[in-house]
């Protein structure tokens, strides 16, 4: 079938709306009408660094729409279901056996190889290769093929443009307080970075009792925001003050949690600071190469914890995100902005230049 979809033809090009061919569902696999998807930095990092190899590809991990339909192999979903896309994995192995399907064996070859397992996409454009299975979804497409295990049913009145983000950034930032960390309620929890996964996971921890909440963030309509949210504080880490010392007062001794989502070097060892012994810290947000004091943690007894999608099972932890969502602890949607599909660009600029905190496009 003839789809629109948003390629990148090179090394971190610009996305083209192009119209290319999709592949009927094979019998495991899932076909969904895109009507909404989040855009996420894990879709610019990977933008910027794919190979030229394999390209043109089609990103987007974020999707959400409606099954038109599914393979013969597909027991648990029908056509007209609405369903949320996240990451795949290959169900079989032994961290998915045991719960934990984001650190499966198979992870890289399903999510970010660009192709299926025997080498094919499923996408093509006048008879040559696109690649594309970007997170077992590529969802910068009017229509995209997924597999049952990375594809969830929600509620037909939950909109899509809600469902999308939980695929990837709200659950990795609400996992990580809730599956990961799992605090008790009164205590400290410092959120650094107030993007769609920071704020989710200020709202898990507003959620879970903890207090106080205290955002780290840059941007002045971020940190008003984090403290419509929930948070007792919001810190702007370029101020004359000393964060450390602020944090220190404002927990009376130190956090019992960070959560950061930067991966800098420079804020983590001020995070490692700001912790009170025995305290955590998790890193959920992509990056390269950390340089922190090992005695710092030594001393302190600091447990660093690396989170992948939050922990999450798909199929039961979304769920009860739309639930929260529902009983209106979760205000997912203050974290939303529209963009039609045809402003990817316009949705690009605003998540980089920080106007845009979780911008979802939106398809007609």
């Amino acid at each position: 079938m003839r789809i629109r979809a948003a390629l990148t033809e090179t090394p971190g090009g610009p996305f083209v709306l192009q119209d290319v061919d999709l592949e009927a569902p094979r019998p495991d696999e899932v076909l969904v009408r895109i009507t909404a998807a989040g855009l996420c930095h894990t879709d610019l990092g990977m933008q910027a660094t794919w190979p030229r190899r394999r390209t043109p590809m089609v990103f987007g991990h974020e999707g959400a729409g409606v099954v038109e339909a599914v393979g013969v192999q597909v027991g648990g979903l029908a056509p007209g279901d609405h369903v949320c896309l996240t990451f795949d994995s290959c169900g079989s192995c032994a961290q998915c056996a045991a719960g934990q399907p984001a650190y499966c064996h198979s992870q890289h070859a399903l999510n970010t190889s660009g192709r299926r397992g025997d080498g094919s996409t499923g996408l093509s454009r006048d008879g040559a290769p696109v690649y594309g299975r970007f997170f077992g979804q590529s969802s910068f497409a009017t229509y995209a093929l997924a597999h049952e295990r990375n594809t969830v049913k929600v509620p037909a009145d939950l909109a899509a443009v809600l469902a999308a983000p939980l695929g990837c950034g709200v659950q990795t930032g609400a996992g990580t307080v809730f599956n990961r960390l799992r605090p008790e309620p009164g205590s400290a929890l410092v959120v650094i970075g107030a993007g769609g996964v920071g704020l989710s996971a200020l709202m898990a921890a507003v959620v879970a009792g903890c207090d106080p909440v205290i955002v780290v963030e840059p941007v002045a309509s971020r940190r008003a925001l984090a403290l419509e949210l929930g948070a007792k504080a919001a810190l702007d880490p370029n101020g004359a003050d000393d964060l450390v010392s602020a944090v220190r007062d404002l927990t009376g001794g130190g956090a019992h949690h960070v959560v950061d989502t930067t991966s800098r070097s420079e804020v983590l060892r001020q995070a490692v600071a700001a912790l009170r012994p025995r305290g955590d810290l998790a890193l959920v947000g992509i990056g390269d190469t950390i340089s922190l004091d090992v005695m710092a943690l030594l001393t302190k007894g600091i447990r660093l914890h690396g989170v992948i999608e939050g922990d999450a099972e798909p199929a039961r932890f979304i769920p009860e995100l739309v639930g929260l969502h529902q009983r209106g602890r979760f205000p997912l949607d203050r974290l939303v902005t529209t963009f039609p599909f045809e402003k990817i660009g316009d949705a690009v600029a605003g998540m980089r230049d920080g106007t845009a905190i979780k911008p979802v496009l939106t398809f007609d």
